[in-house]
């Protein structure tokens, strides 16, 4: 079905509701209507303070009058209630996240959004195993600010811990109450009966569908604290590989992201970007644009410059001679890009101290020290960022790759001056990244393009040039570490320090939307601020897991940003492990100990052993005997945030001395990222987040000058080609049934540039500290 025919999805598969019906308004939504035709459960979001949601949550009963003063003044102040699990603490109705219908359909409402993470099919595995249904017989709405749950942003290794808690605990409390219904409707005693494919079964062989128990069962309740989970020795769906419910479309080449929609009356877009940061259009003639076959209007707002056009084509043709037309006053001063780290450590900075365990006066030992740089990356998404978004009677709809639709709204209502409950943000998946890309800027592209041509549904696409150019890039850091061995070879004392910007320049107002900068009344962005631990943004996984006497842990906050950027995938956690994990190798060296001997003698948790010893296991480590002239082995270990999944590696690769070139062999992980929904889905983050590691590690720079960035296409910003992928990856998996899911997206990003850069440095004996390592900085290392 072509997206310009659809309507609502609603034909009783797992899939994306998309509504695209924009004849008049915003889109009707279909699946809605007949939901509440049916007279089956509808979404609802509680405005009941918490004490009221407590007594709904236990039955509606009231507290027993007090009888004594001291009961009397506790009844006054009454506790606060147990929290609620995951997402369900911020979004307690269940129907808000579970709806039945009389017809028997499951539909699953989340607030998160598809990233390629496989999130849609984990989500339906979670649901249809809690209420014994099978996954085709559920329908799930994920990400739109008129339909689903606000989870905020799509980040941070947070779907499954977050949402997918709160759908496995709605989901089962609503099986539990569709069994109390059934019970009242059959006459028999409550446990006597079970659930099965959508089915209440009754012992007498009676059995009454979902659509029949829900007519006397209302889900507009508050969620209780604890739910009556299925043992996880029960499990059907949950743990076991599920084919993914996106990836059918993807590989047919089917329409599968917002790149490839199409509304009927569909205009198309193209922006001018300024040249660079802070220019200023100071003249501009038009009408050979405005004549050109196509063109419906030349939108201008201060410096802000965009053409609309009957077709792609012509919007591009158009772009290009409006490009050429305008004129420019440029300002931006860029510090060199050969300096940048000295640069940044020389930024006025907002002393943060992440930890300090130290007392007394430190240890005798020999000392040793180190400094590792990161450049800044670009995200690089392989499609340009895309919107569409329609405005009627005062009403904007927006399709968007956003990561989180409920922001973005309110930074598109302020740039409109809208009420925020005029702006609806209908998540579509993108041809993206993990991370802020230009998703939220193309979608403010869209929404002032839309207000300009009410009535008519606008596409905009940025082109290459401008998503490499104009996207937020992650930052570039700079960390310092010194770490002291006794006469045994044990770290006695760690001195650890990290310069960094910002890692989040999300949507916290208009201002961060950077198509506002050049309007003719600018917007002017939210100021940055650091991320507290034990999330962290620069300082995230500072703070290492290994059992240390001695610590101190000490972020350099710089607000000050020469350079756009934002969150990229592991925030700081990639350059902090890959520090930390690089560093450990070396004091294993100076230790004369192996490196996973060595990582073991300071690792005490069990889970983390757990993953160190199954991953060198399997790999075979160490290898033995002696080893070719440049072929190496490296290892690294960490959980994500000190929080999330638990992952170790060993990477096995060969070094050509003459031209630095590398080709790595063998990968081999270990993972724990706690109740495991769908193998393969873990395998296929973990093995996408081991090769982007290795992309940026070996490859990736954004390069810029004094005035503008120029990185503008694939050849000056190149990225790990299909003949660097490894020639084998192994990815062994620990799963802990019953356990709380733990975030697997963004686990691999550290670990595997440390390994790499372990393995590097054991095929050339020569230890390399600023990435990219690749090209001609190995070269020279090799030789």
């Amino acid at each position: 079905m072509k997206r310009a025919e659809a309507n609502t999805r609603d034909d009783g598969q797992a899939g994306v509701d998309m509504p695209v019906d924009v004849g008049q308004g915003a889109p009707v939504d279909m699946g809605r209507r007949r939901l509440l035709a049916s007279g089956a459960i509808t979404v609802g979001f509680s405005l009941l303070p918490a004490a009221a949601m407590a007594q709904k949550a236990a039955g509606g009963k009231a507290a027993a009058p007090s009888s004594t003063p001291a009961a009397a003044a506790s009844a006054a102040k009454p506790p606060a209630p147990p929290k609620l699990p995951g997402s369900l603490a911020s979004t307690p109705m269940l129907d808000a996240w579970i709806r039945l219908e009389a017809t028997g359909r499951v539909t699953v409402c989340t607030g998160k959004a598809e990233l390629g993470t496989g999130v849609r099919t984990a989500f339906i595995q979670i649901a249809a195993e809690q209420l014994d249904v099978a996954p085709s017989a559920i329908t799930l709405i994920t990400a739109d600010t008129a339909r689903t749950p606000n989870e905020g942003y799509t980040a941070g290794s947070h779907s499954l811990a977050d949402s997918g808690t709160a759908i496995l605990n709605a989901a089962a409390q609503a099986r539990d109450l569709l069994l109390d219904a059934a019970a009242i409707q059959l006459g028999v005693a409550r446990d006597t009966l079970r659930t099965e494919g959508g089915q209440v079964l009754a012992a007498d062989g009676r059995r009454l569908a979902y659509g029949a128990a829900v007519a006397g069962l209302d889900l507009h309740r508050a969620a209780a604290p604890v739910s009556p989970l299925k043992d996880p020795r029960q499990f059907q769906v949950i743990g076991r590989p599920w084919p993914r419910v996106d990836i059918p479309g993807k590989v047919a080449g089917g329409p599968s992201y917002v790149q490839d929609m199409r509304l009927p009356g569909m205009l198309h877009a193209r922006v001018v970007r300024q040249p660079s940061y802070g220019a200023r259009l100071v003249s501009l003639d038009d009408a050979a644009v405005r004549a050109l076959p196509g063109v419906v209007q030349v939108v201008r707002d201060g410096s802000y410059l965009a053409v609309v056009a009957r077709d792609e084509w012509q919007a591009i043709v158009a772009m290009r001679a409006l490009a050429a037309a305008a004129r420019w006053e440029e300002t931006a001063s860029l510090p060199p890009a050969a300096d940048i780290h000295a640069y940044l450590m020389r930024l006025p900075a907002r002393e943060i101290q992440v930890a300090d365990t130290r007392a007394g006066t430190a240890p005798a030992g020999r000392r040793f020290t180190a400094r590792y740089t990161k450049p800044y990356l670009t995200h690089g998404s392989i499609g340009p960022s895309c919107a569409l978004a329609q405005f009627v009677d005062g009403q904007l709809t927006v399709w968007t790759h956003t990561q989180g639709v409920f922001p973005l709204r309110g930074g598109l209502a302020e740039m409109l001056g809208l009420p925020p409950e005029r702006v609806r943000c209908i998540h579509v998946e993108g041809a993206g990244c993990y991370g802020h890309n230009g998703a939220d800027d193309v979608a403010a592209d869209a929404a002032l393009i839309a207000r300009a041509v009410p009535g008519q549904p606008v596409r905009v696409q940025w082109m290459r040039e401008q998503e490499h150019t104009w996207e937020p890039s992650g930052p570039a850091m700079v960390t310092d570490v010194a770490a002291t061995l006794d006469a045994g070879g044990n770290i006695v004392d760690w001195d650890y320090q990290v310069w960094s910007n910002s890692h989040n320049q999300r949507i916290d107002n208009a201002g961060r939307l950077m198509p506002t900068w050049a309007l003719a009344r600018p917007f002017t962005p939210a100021p940055p601020k650091p991320i507290p631990m034990p999330e962290g943004g620069g300082d995230r996984n500072s703070i290492p897991l290994y059992d240390l006497p001695r610590m101190r842990v000490l972020h350099h906050f710089l607000p000050d940003m020469p350079l756009r950027v934002s969150a990229m995938r592991s925030l700081g956690a990639y350059m902090n492990v890959f520090t930390i994990e690089s560093f450990m190798d070396e004091l294993a060296l100076a230790a004369k100990a192996d490196p996973v001997q060595f990582r073991l003698r300071h690792l005490k948790a069990p889970r983390a052993r757990a993953v160190v010893e199954l991953a060198a296991r399997q790999f075979g480590w160490p290898a033995p005997g002696p080893r070719a002239p440049g072929h190496g082995v490296g290892f690294a270990f960490a959980q994500y945030k000190n929080l999330m999944a638990y992952m170790a590696l060993a990477v096995e690769l060969d070094v050509q001395r003459e031209s630095g070139a590398v080709r790595v062999r063998r990968v081999v992980a270990a993972v724990d990222c706690g109740q495991i929904v769908n193998p393969d889905g873990v395998r296929n983050q973990i093995e996408g987040g081991i090769l982007q590691s290795f992309s940026w590690t070996l490859h990736e720079q954004l390069r810029f000058d004094r005035r503008r960035v120029d990185s503008y296409d694939w050849s000056t910003y190149p990225i790990l080609r299909f003949s660097g992928v490894p020639e084998r990856v192994e990815v062994h998996l620990i799963d802990q049934p019953g356990l709380p899911f733990l975030g697997a997206g963004e686990a691999a990003q550290g670990p595997a540039s440390a390994a790499l850069a372990n393995a590097l440095a054991d095929a050339t004996g020569r230890r390399l500290r600023d990435t990219p390592l690749g090209g001609d900085r190995l070269r020279e290392g090799a030789a």
